[in-house]
């Protein structure tokens, strides 16, 4: 029977060609983006499992206490916090910190006699090796960085740095004052990992191991539990022995664990992680169901076309009937040709998804490769996938089609009603789902050209950020700027700790002794000539000062508009106020900047401070230039460089591209958008051809009865197109209402947006029409063209 089923089947696709061809290309679309996302999805969720004691490791998160609009969870927790917790907490096995080298900056290496610039270099305790079970090619996990100055590096770190050398007792020397020997060789961390460390060196070698403090949260800090240990009993004794170590005026903040299997997907709005590879749950969501959507719109197609060719089937039900045939028999029939047709589909979509992978990879910033799918579980979840898709796209034809009765084939009437109100019906659906996406992917682009024209407060453009992190003396930073001086192209010059688009220090702002918890804000250290490299606007006081005496305790404040703010002042009233920020009791404000975005333009504008107290370093030099040749300008900034430290490589970044960097996410996301956009379309406009095919065929005899009557090419091309128009209209009054309330969520987490007007439906709407109208247009004017004495004769 089911070999019969399939052979029929077969026949039945063969004497369709147009609609099966149709069909195939809509549902291998659909399936191609399915079995793409359900691959990315896989990968996503993957994450760290690849680890023996996954179950029993948590992060250890910071949980800020300060006023509701500056709460914020931190991915980094005080260095006292890991050796408290190993000593102090029965249930931990281990613990251990990770601190990224020098708090997230560039590492200049100088290795076999060549200088290297490194951005994953982390300093980090032993233990880490036993939480995150590591595969050493060279050397004893165990015991590899227990010893101060000690550092293994990556099997990719070992070639880049060594070669074929074996690097083993060798020795390499990070920003030109700390040597480390290699005492451990490790494979590469895999790409569905959290950690992603090229070098790891011996915590012990830090000044933070000999004065673990509570109160600077620079430090990624994970602990393994013991089998059985609870989670929620953990955290409260953790609150326990945060009470026992802080005392409760210090306490700014609250310490909880996070599951290492929620580390990838749940940490994206946390700040100060240090990992490279942070994925978004929403995201998966979002992708979820956009894939969801197409492949939908797909299985809409197939349902349509089949009630399309309603008609013609008909006979063939009411002959089979008639002959016998029960209804489950031709349920069996009708699904089976579908699931021959959806396997056909299958096969074009997974040989497409193995074609697009790279693409897929660029757009999405995903790393699947080729044999993620081989992977078992990857064929079960594809063969899910055919399978519910069967089941769908062939629900409706199989139910609809088998249960036609011998006696009602002889009435069509009321059949080709309830069939036209069907196929109206899943027309507006797939239209409806499309326009949605156009208002989506309009709505998106908008509020990227808005961020990125929008006026931060100051001029990132031509500005970049020299690291001075290797340059060991202040004499040697300070014949650096004067060198970069001389440059014609150079128009302004400023060390500082850091500049807008980066973490710098994080501390608490407080009105008074009674304000226990403050305000969070961002402070700087900084020269008097950072405040002109930005371009700042500055609303009372003065910059800066330019010298600084020997022993002079006093620090100098500038700061922004929304701290003073918060203090309840005016910027005049502000100017020589004292103010407590953790800079010690002789801080003074100086003067008063406006307001700048020192973050995305997804959060609002917080406090921020530039100083110049003594206890914090200037590791960047910050340049404005010209932008007469910014080719012939790096070539100049990187000669002073290589005058002043020739034993260092010249690092540097653009302030506006790292301000760009920020938005990374959201342009994927338009990218992604705007791609499902048009292939949803695309099969839309599949189903609507394939509509506006047989509707043709269906009046081809009205037609020719019409020309000859002396109707117009125009004219019944008019006719054919109103009434899919008429349902592109009625899909676009369902989409607006959709898409404004889905757009109004996405917006709402941008602290900065744009407000959704006319102009986006109306060009949504517009695009629809047109789309529709071409889609339709082609099949009208064919049939309208058509030679009517052909249409006229008999069958």
């Amino acid at each position: 029977m089911f070999k019969n089923h399939i052979k029929i089947a077969w026949r039945s696709l063969k004497m369709d060609k147009m609609f099966s061809a149709l069909n195939v290309l809509g549902l291998s679309i659909g399936l191609t983006i399915a079995i793409l996302l359900f691959a990315f999805i896989t990968f996503e969720k993957s994450y760290n499992t690849q680890y023996k004691n996954y179950a029993d490791i948590y992060r250890v998160l910071v949980n800020t206490t300060g006023d509701a609009f500056d709460k914020e969870i931190m991915a980094t927790a005080p260095a006292a916090v890991a050796p408290a917790l190993k000593e102090e907490l029965p249930a931990v096995k281990y613990a251990a910190r990770m601190l990224q080298h020098s708090f997230g900056e560039t590492a200049f290496i100088k290795a076999n006699n060549n200088n290297f610039l490194e951005k994953r270099l982390f300093w980090c305790d032993q233990e880490l090796f036993s939480i995150f079970d590591t595969k050493f090619i060279k050397g004893d996990p165990a015991s590899a960085i227990t010893r101060p100055n000690t550092v293994v590096l990556s099997k990719s770190a070992a070639q880049k740095y060594f070669g074929t050398i074996d690097p083993m007792g060798k020795t390499i020397k990070v920003d030109d004052k700390t040597e480390l020997e290699v005492t451990g060789v490790f494979e590469d961390f895999a790409k569905n990992s959290t950690i992603d460390c090229n070098l790891i060196a011996s915590f012990s070698t830090t000044y933070f191991f000999k004065e673990p403090s509570w109160s600077n949260s620079s430090f990624e800090t994970y602990v393994q539990l013991k089998d059985n240990a609870s989670k929620v009993a953990s955290e409260n004794q953790i609150q326990q022995i945060l009470d026992k170590n802080v005392d409760k005026q210090g306490q700014w903040y609250t310490l909880s664990l996070q599951p290492l299997s929620e580390v990838h997907l749940y940490s994206k709005d946390y700040t100060s992680t240090y990992t490279s590879r942070i994925g978004s749950i929403s995201e998966i969501k979002n992708l979820s169901f956009l894939a969801l959507l197409i492949l939908l719109i797909a299985c809409v197609n197939y349902m349509n076309l089949m009630t399309a060719r309603s008609q013609k089937r008909a006979k063939d039900v009411g002959i089979n009937k008639t002959l016998g045939a029960s209804s489950k028999s031709l349920v069996g029939r009708f699904y089976a040709e579908t699931g021959l047709l959806t396997l056909i589909a299958l096969c074009i979509g997974v040989v497409l998804s193995i074609a697009i992978i790279p693409i897929f990879n660029t757009i999405t910033g995903a790393s699947l490769d080729y044999k993620f799918l081989m992977a078992p579980s990857f064929i079960i979840g594809v063969c899910i996938v055919w399978l519910v898709t069967t089941l769908v796209a062939g629900s409706y034809p199989a139910f609809y089609l088998s249960g036609f009765s011998p006696s009602a084939i002889l009435k069509p009437a009321n059949r080709t009603v309830s069939n036209a109100v069907i196929r109206k019906a899943l027309v507006v659906f797939q239209f409806t789902a499309s326009v949605v996406l156009i208002v989506g992917v309009l709505v998106v682009y908008q509020q990227l050209e808005f961020m990125k024209n929008k006026d931060l407060g100051y001029k990132p453009q031509n500005v970049v950020a020299v690291s001075t992190a290797a340059i060991k003396t202040y004499n040697k930073k300070q014949a650096l700027a004067n060198e970069v001086k001389k440059l014609s192209s150079v128009i302004e010059v400023g060390a500082a700790q850091g500049f807008p688009g980066m973490d710098v220090s994080g501390r608490s702002l407080h009105k008074n002794d009674q304000d226990e918890n403050g305000k969070s804000i961002q402070t700087n250290v900084a020269d008097a000539s950072v405040l002109d490299v930005l371009q700042l606007k500055l609303l009372a006081g003065k910059t800066l000062p330019s010298v600084k005496q020997e022993g002079d305790t006093l620090v100098d404040v500038v700061l922004n508009k929304k701290a003073i703010t918060y203090l309840g002042l005016t910027p005049e009233e502000a100017i020589g106020k004292k103010v407590d920020m953790q800079l010690g009791d002789d801080a003074t404000i100086i003067g008063v900047v406006d307001d700048f975005n020192f973050e995305s333009l997804h959060k609002p504008i917080g406090a921020y401070a530039f100083h110049n107290s003594r206890f914090e370093g200037k590791p960047y030099l910050l340049v404005r230039f010209n932008s007469a040749s910014v080719t012939s300008t790096m070539q100049q900034l990187e000669g002073a460089y290589a005058k002043v430290s020739p034993d260092s490589s010249f690092d540097y970044t653009f302030l506006d591209k790292n301000m760009e960097q920020l938005y990374e996410q959201d342009r994927k996301t338009a990218k992604v958008g705007l791609l499902f956009c048009l292939l949803a379309i695309f099969v839309a406009c599949l189903g609507l051809f394939g509509l506006a095919a047989f509707t043709a065929e269906q009046r081809k005899k009205e037609i020719g009865v019409r020309k000859v009557l002396g109707a117009s090419v125009l004219g019944i091309t008019k006719m054919l197109s109103a009434d899919f128009l008429k349902l592109i209209v009625v899909s676009i009054i369902v989409a607006f209402p959709v898409a404004y309330f889905i757009m109004q969520k996405w917006l709402e987490t941008f602290a900065f947006r744009v407000s959704i007007g006319w102009l986006v439906f109306f060009v949504a709407g517009m695009c629809a029409v047109i789309i529709a109208l071409i889609t339709v247009s082609f099949q009208a004017i064919k049939a309208a063209a058509a030679n009517p004495v052909k249409s006229l004769k008999a069958e």
